[in-house]
């Protein structure tokens, strides 16, 4: 969930290079937030002024609003709990498990 927040990906890295050095016209993605969470309408505007353009294959929005923002809440919390108390730790472990029972997502 939380790999839309993640901009060390390795893929991501090689799709910037792509991008940058003009090798490719499109990128497909199956929805935005596969891609990235937060920012998208930079990354398009970033790639259109490489002359690439993204085209996203399932425009229908998975799921309800209420749903789609407790996951980008969880994904947040998850990141940066791991950033915070480490990834593996007991204590992010914990901070995560607090706020999906909060929010009552479990």
């Amino acid at each position: 969930m939380a790999s839309g927040l993640n901009e060390n990906r390795r893929g991501l890295q090689k799709l910037f290079k792509l991008v940058t050095e003009r090798q490719i016209e499109a990128v497909f993605i199956p929805c935005k937030d596969r891609f990235t969470r937060f920012g998208f309408k930079y990354l398009e505007a970033f790639f259109s002024s490489h002359g690439c353009r993204i085209e996203v294959m399932n425009s229908e929005e998975f799921g309800d609003f209420k749903q789609e923002l407790v996951e980008d809440l969880i994904a947040i919390v998850t990141s940066f709990a791991g950033r915070i108390y480490g990834p593996t730790s007991n204590k992010k472990i914990e901070v995560v498990k607090a706020v999906k029972n909060a929010v009552g997502n479990r």
